[in-house]
């Protein structure tokens, strides 16, 4: 028995492909990306918001540290794991793990959201002052970057405790700082309590809309009311938060969950990246207001309609196809046989382009940044981010799916050529 666990650690550490720029990218990106976190927010914050300023505009020690931010920010995530421990919504089973078990996971995001929605109804009524979380938006960003230091180093120790089994494929490579990087274990949990699910939709995903809240509350605070811009930002980036929780058994078959270990790579992203860079346009006009006409409040409005229906329709399609490929939506698509007993759909959405989810995020993702107007690029940082990060996913997918499906796989390309945009790429 010892001999084939060592012999299937081996394996793990020499059949995989690194990611992200390997060692290197394993040094560099958890140096520059918590200083992209600080930089953009002071940016934001700034009269110029330019981004290509120099020197760089970063904040002192002074403005990093406030006694309040680390124990809001701890605060926070303890609700969210009381709330995640609680016994609400139903049970649900991830995909089949290699030793041919599956984990549980409790289905209960939009009750957290809901919950916290509440509560904040309560606090603003005693007279809450949520518009403080602007000026606290800096020490929270350094209090979660640490934080995610911190649980990054406790989740790389403790995996040397855990079974080879139990190790990501691609996290087991040897070389200390990658394997740091990507995360050893693929589900760590403590008892039930699944710490990579629980990062993935809690905290920091529910926090993004807290956030936006806040700037909302500091704008009533500096013009007496909110503009139609930042409702059109709350509100857009609102109902995307809601949506993936409303849909949050999907996560159970995504990569982030599936295949990826949980290292600093997910922490940092989960804690601070989502809820501090993705709230930058509330952030933003908060300091540039901006006046919309209803005409292109209609327009914007309309092409966040567009992606959003792209996205929810292609993800359901896809969803209820894993779930029932016999119910009466999806029994009629045309697929492709694989060697693994599986069906590639090749009609529908799926036929359409090879993620159709990733361009209607994209869709999205524009509609979030247009209401903060043309003068200035840090409002866009989102889209073009997001674009780099979605071709760099389909390429992973693109990887992992050949591997799998082989010649099936090779079929579905010749079939559906273009990978996110319809006659382009």
């Amino acid at each position: 028995m010892r001999s084939d666990s060592k012999g299937l650690k081996n394996r793990l550490s020499q059949d995989t492909e690194r990611e992200f720029g390997g060692a290197l990218g394993a040094i560099c990106i958890p140096v520059f990306l918590p200083l992209t976190v600080l930089f953009l927010i002071c940016v934001s914050r700034s009269p110029e918001a330019s981004v290509l300023q120099w020197p760089p505009s970063l904040p002192s020690t002074d403005q990093l540290w406030d006694p309040v931010a680390p124990v809001l920010l701890l605060g926070w995530i303890a609700l969210h794991a009381l709330l995640y421990s609680m016994p609400l919504g139903k049970v649900s089973e991830g995909l089949m793990l290699r030793d041919g078990t599956r984990l549980k996971y409790p289905i209960n995001g939009f009750h957290s959201l809901c919950v916290s929605a509440v509560l904040l109804i309560l606090f603003l009524g005693l007279g809450a002052p949520l518009g403080y979380l602007f000026e606290l938006l800096l020490p929270l960003a350094a209090s979660a970057i640490a934080l995610s230091f911190l649980f990054s180093i406790y989740l790389y120790v403790r995996s040397f405790c855990a079974p080879s089994q139990a190790l990501a494929l691609g996290g087991n490579t040897g070389n200390p700082l990658y394997d740091f990087f990507i995360g050893r274990e693929l589900n760590p949990r403590i008892g039930s309590f699944d710490l990579k699910y629980f990062c993935e939709l809690r905290p920091g995903l529910i926090g993004w809309v807290v956030i936006n809240l806040g700037m909302l509350m500091k704008e009533v605070e500096l013009r007496g009311s909110p503009s139609l811009a930042m409702i059109l930002v709350n509100s857009f980036q609102l109902l995307y938060v809601a949506d993936a929780l409303w849909n949050e058994e999907a996560v159970l078959t995504t990569m982030d969950i599936v295949h990826d270990g949980f290292g600093f790579m997910l922490v940092f992203g989960d804690l601070a990246w989502v809820p501090f860079t993705y709230s930058l346009q509330a952030a933003f006009l908060v300091v540039h207001p901006r006046v919309l006409t209803s005409l292109h409040a209609a327009a914007i409005v309309a092409l966040n309609g567009a992606g959003y229906y792209i996205f929810r329709k292609s993800n359901s399609q896809k969803n209820q196809f894993r779930r029932d490929p016999t119910h009466p939506s999806v029994a009629g698509l045309e697929t492709i046989a694989t060697a693994t007993g599986k069906r590639l759909l090749v009609s529908g959405w799926w036929g359409l382009v090879r993620h159709p989810n990733y361009l209607g995020d994209l869709f999205m993702a524009l509609a979030w940044s247009l209401p903060c107007g043309f003068s200035h690029l840090l409002p866009y940082f989102y889209v073009i981010y997001f674009t780099i990060l979605l071709i760099h996913r389909e390429a992973r997918d693109e990887r992992q799916c050949r591997a799998k499906y082989g010649v099936a796989w090779d079929t579905y390309c010749r079939r559906v050529p273009h990978r996110i945009f319809p006659y382009i790429y």
